[in-house]
């Protein structure tokens, strides 16, 4: 039997979606970082990146769960959270787009960053998860608050970890700091999305939801300037482009990290461990 016939119908309204864009970033950002385990340049790092990606794979668990039980068919089943991971096409994903771009080179021709990418991905998704979280502490759906709650510990952990290794990257000698002003070259284009503004934002504004995203901008950009600036770092002017992650539409990227993701639960439907 087909398992993907006896799924409940999932019903995207712009809460769910504005649910989803959180969970899905938080889930995608931990794949990437999960590429990173056994890869670490020193042990110890491994082990923070490898306790960062499971604080965000809680984190979307959580959030996976509302957002099946909001998306659910009235009176009808809920998708649990390893449907919405696992089972979802790509199209039905609303992760930034950032966090879907390549982390870690694996050989010298394969696409990727490096370390200095990493450190610099993470300092900017948890600023901005930060400011979300602390404004979500107030949502009027109960069961959000409560995850914020929890989760804004943990990105301001991840902010100072992260913040730390750009200044010492950036302000370290030539090659590091060559490294971290490439990364920042290569991650600006797509921060814009942090801080867009659709219907979705409106929806969760009247509902009482959660923030704008375009809310958030001036408060993370408070945090994130002044440690650029400790680093010898600054942000690239702003470009016309703005990347459509949150709106299902992603870059080249995302199919061959849901292909990975998603590869046994489509080869073995409905398996349990």
């Amino acid at each position: 039997m087909n398992a993907a016939a006896e799924l409940p119908r999932l019903h995207i309204t712009p809460p769910v979606q504005y649910v989803l864009r959180l969970a899905d970033t938080c889930l995608i950002h931990a794949q990437r970082l999960a590429e990173w385990c056994g890869h670490g340049p020193v042990l110890e790092e491994d082990i923070a990146l490898t306790n960062m990606a499971l604080d965000l794979v809680g984190q979307a668990r959580a959030l996976l769960t509302l957002a099946g039980q909001m998306a659910a068919a009235p009176g009808g089943p809920a998708w649990d959270e390893d449907q919405l991971a696992f089972l979802r096409s790509e199209f039905q994903f609303f992760n930034l787009t950032l966090v879907e771009q390549p982390l870690r080179r694996s050989s010298a021709h394969a696409p990727g960053g490096d370390f200095a990418d990493t450190v610099l991905r993470n300092f900017l998704v948890s600023s901005w998860l930060k400011q979300l979280w602390q404004a979500l502490a107030a949502s009027s759906t109960s069961m959000l608050a409560d995850i914020a709650g929890k989760a804004v510990k943990e990105a301001r952990y991840q902010q100072r970890h992260n913040a730390d290794w750009v200044v010492r990257l950036g302000d370290g000698n030539e090659e590091s700091a060559r490294r971290m002003a490439a990364a920042l070259l290569r991650a600006w284009p797509f921060v814009a999305e942090m801080f867009a503004h659709d219907g979705v934002d409106d929806a969760a504004v009247a509902q009482g939801l959660g923030p704008a995203r375009q809310s958030l901008r001036a408060a993370c950009m408070d945090e994130v300037g002044p440690v650029l600036a400790a680093a010898g770092l600054q942000a690239p002017a702003d470009s016309p482009f703005v990347s459509t992650g949150t709106l299902g539409r992603h870059s080249e990227h995302m199919g061959f990290i849901l292909a990975e993701m998603q590869s046994v639960q489509r080869q073995f439907p409905g398996g349990r461990w």
